[in-house]
């Protein structure tokens, strides 16, 4: 498949992000049980996983987007930008956010400076995909879908200059 420029191959089908939805809502809905969960995708890669994942938490919740923004084309910009911050009702309760990727962990680590500004109960992070060889550390991910090397993917989300966002399965950069 050709997005602007690039090739891209399948990658992960829509099945195996499926299970994952539902293994991790089962996670969530456990661990927050009787507590008082807000629920906070980051937009815009994480809205399709988001509303997936939602479907499968079974405990009442609130649910609120934030949005960050870090990458331009294949590669971070190093710099973060917020652009729809938390809103401050969070401060004295349960906030899950839940990320598409995390690869080195600077939109996160800016992204958890940010809401604990506002005091939560607590911050936990949910994330479809973990890069642990780009990972630079500082903080847990709580509930990780999937373990992935550092190539560059697109789909059910994430995206390519903005576009492949609507492809319902994942796909990875082909190198060749």
């Amino acid at each position: 498949m050709k997005i602007k420029d690039r090739h891209f191959k399948p990658y992960i089908p829509q099945d195996e992000l499926q299970a994952i939805a539902v293994r991790l809502g089962e996670e969530v809905s456990r661990d927050y049980a009787g507590l008082d969960l807000v629920v906070c995708p980051v937009l815009t890669g994480a809205f399709m996983f988001a509303s997936d994942l939602l479907k499968h938490i079974a405990v009442p919740c609130e649910v609120n987007f934030v949005r960050y923004a870090s990458y331009s084309g294949l590669a971070s910009t190093g710099t973060v930008r917020c652009l729809l911050p938390f809103p401050k009702e969070v401060e004295g309760r349960d906030v899950l956010i839940v990320e598409d990727v995390v690869d080195s962990g600077l939109s996160m680590r800016h992204i958890l400076r940010d809401v604990q500004t506002l005091h939560p109960r607590s911050v936990r992070v949910c994330s479809l995909f973990f890069k642990p060889d780009a990972f630079q550390g500082g903080y847990r991910v709580d509930y990780i879908g999937r373990n992935i090397g550092n190539e560059f993917i697109v789909g059910y989300g994430l995206d390519y200059d903005e576009l492949g966002r609507n492809l319902k399965e994942i796909y990875v950069l082909d190198q060749q």
